[in-house]
């Protein structure tokens, strides 16, 4: 009979493959950048944010914050040192407004890092009381970054055409919340139900979308995808961006 843990490892497993895909789907954007040697009108901004996002999940799974959640710190530490890689290429070619500015935030981002996990460890001293605030922090920047799709969203009905949202991309989100949510289920984790619990909940929207709006869309509108695509927050949900 297979147990609690050992169904909630194989369910994390899983979705540490589809998360780890769906952090690697920038990769396109970042050929381009580097084959072109110029960041061209791409910003900086939705892998600068990611990184924050998972620098705070991979703190949350440490054993001393929230024990026997390193499922959660392994996709989130892969995902961390891929938009490192990404943020790495873009500081490269950039210009020096671009780095001025990748420089600002990662300072900006290491200080409050650094604050988080002070306050955490010196004023915090249970499991349960550490897990709530790094928690709560996770959560809440999670929901910030739902401010793009939601612009995606908009332009699909005003435009009544989903060039913009790949269908794939759409369902692996949709898929990657499902299975995180059930990883929280099985031994219940509020914090990463809610982030995962929003990032199905946006994916289930987006493929609805897909659904009303793809037979309107142009054929040739269709079939030129978009590549540059990013991530959205926590264990790997993705969005495209324009």
């Amino acid at each position: 009979m297979v147990t609690t843990s050992t169904a909630r490892n194989i369910v994390g497993i899983i979705g540490n493959v589809i998360s780890f895909f769906l952090f690697a789907s920038p990769l396109p954007t970042f050929v381009k950048i580097f084959k072109k040697r110029s960041v061209e009108e791409f910003k900086p901004d939705p892998y600068l944010a990611t990184i924050m996002n998972c620098s705070l999940w991979v703190f949350y799974g440490l054993p001393f914050v929230t024990p026997d959640s390193i499922l959660v710190v392994t996709i989130n530490s892969t995902g961390l040192a891929m938009e490192i890689a990404y943020i790495t290429i873009f500081f490269v070619f950039a210009q020096k407004k671009g780095r001025l500015k990748v420089t600002l935030w990662i300072i900006t981002e290491l200080i409050f890092l650094g604050i988080v996990a002070a306050c955490t460890m010196l004023f915090f001293h249970t499991h349960t009381k550490r897990s709530r605030i790094v928690g709560i922090l996770c959560v809440i920047f999670g929901a910030l970054m739902y401010a793009s799709p939601l612009t995606i969203m908009q332009q699909v009905i005003k435009t009544k055409s989903v060039k913009y949202m790949p269908f794939y991309l759409s369902l692996a989100n949709f898929l990657n919340g499902v299975v995180w949510v059930t990883y929280a289920l099985i031994r219940f984790d509020l914090y990463i139900l809610i982030g995962n619990g929003l990032g199905a909940i946006s994916g289930a929207i987006q493929l609805i979308l897909y659904a009303c709006y793809y037979s309107s869309t142009p054929k040739d509108e269709e079939n030129e995808k978009p590549t540059e695509v990013q991530l959205s927050g926590c264990n790997g949900r993705a969005r495209p961006f324009a």
